[in-house]
């Protein structure tokens, strides 16, 4: 609940931030029975969920918490200021803050408030440094957002992946017939599917990404029953998608893909054994995990030297210079 930094390539950090996270948390009726009157007494639940770094500015960081906290940072960390939106409350969760790469005013939230029994989809969207925001997207109940993401090269351009979902204490539903991807070309004011050569039906949670060689290209993994689902390509910007083989992970856990900085054809997809493909998705082996924890969450690739990785996983932070062979 705390942000560090490292200026040594992981070999230190340091904290640059107090605890980001809320002093209690009010819990909602929707929790029920389920509720324990333990749980009044253990404040500070919240971690940091998901972190923006502006691309314009590098003392500018947003910072969004699991239990429904934004903070944005201008000073690298010195001072921080509480920018959420009043209509998000605890027991919300801050999924994913994407950073504008042309101004440093301009950011996308995406929220998951289905703890509050809020089963609808939440993006907001600021452009005055979070003086004000808006909700730019909501489909249909029990459908959330679990990515967002702006063209680097287009400011209005923008990308969403809808899960329809429905968790609760004591059963999860992992997919339907909402589950879908969109793409804004005014900023995010309208949206359109883009599901030209996805499978129909119930879909699970889709990992979306585009590769920094060319935008152009997009990548999604697909979770889907009978065999539908798998990787996903797509070479203009989302209006048609080509299946390169059936590979994909669980939506509850994982189904994140990350793009290399320079090999357009190479890309990650979490899973409990991370595993890469060099030929865009149409095949794929395990990474490596010698000396490592299993269960990866999340890669950076070094876009000075792409065989250097940091990993983070339910182990800690991991770090490999010969592209995962140690």
């Amino acid at each position: 609940n705390v942000l560090f930094k490292t200026t040594t390539g992981g070999n230190s950090w340091e904290v640059i931030s107090p605890d980001l996270s809320r002093d209690s948390w009010e819990i909602p009726s929707s929790v029920g029975i389920y509720s324990q009157p333990d749980m009044l007494k253990m404040p500070r639940r919240g971690v940091i969920y998901t972190i923006a770094p502006s691309f314009k500015d590098i003392n500018t960081i947003w910072v969004g918490t699991d239990d429904g906290l934004i903070h944005i940072t201008r000073d690298g960390g010195k001072t921080w200021k509480n920018i959420t939106p009043t209509a998000i409350s605890s027991w919300s969760k801050i999924s994913l803050m994407e950073a504008s790469h042309f101004d440093n005013n301009t950011a996308y939230a995406a929220v998951n408030r289905i703890r509050c029994d809020d089963m609808k989809a939440h993006i907001y969207k600021t452009t005055d440094g979070s003086k004000t925001w808006k909700l730019v997207l909501n489909v249909i109940e029990h459908t959330g957002f679990n990515e967002v993401m702006v063209d680097p090269r287009f400011p209005n351009i923008v990308y969403a992946a809808a899960h329809q979902r429905q968790r609760k204490v004591f059963t999860y539903i992992g997919g339907g017939p909402e589950s879908a991807l969109y793409k804004s070309t005014d900023g995010g004011a309208t949206w359109n599917k883009m599901m030209s050569g996805i499978p129909s039906g119930d879909l699970g949670r889709i990992g979306l990404n585009y590769s920094p060689v060319n935008p152009d290209v997009l990548y999604a993994v697909v979770e889907a029953p009978d065999g539908k689902g798998g990787i996903f390509k797509s070479v203009d910007r989302g209006a048609s998608w080509e299946k390169q083989s059936g590979y994909s992970t669980s939506g509850n856990y994982y189904q994140k893909i990350f793009c290399d900085p320079k090999d357009i054809n190479k890309i990650f997809i979490i899973n409990a054994y991370m595993v890469v493909s060099k030929d865009g998705g149409k095949t794929v082996s395990i990474l490596g995990e010698k000396s490592k924890h299993i269960d990866s969450h999340v890669i950076w690739i070094n876009p000075d030297n792409t065989n250097h990785y940091l990993v983070g996983c339910d182990g800690g932070i991991y770090e490999s210079f010969d592209a995962a062979e140690n």
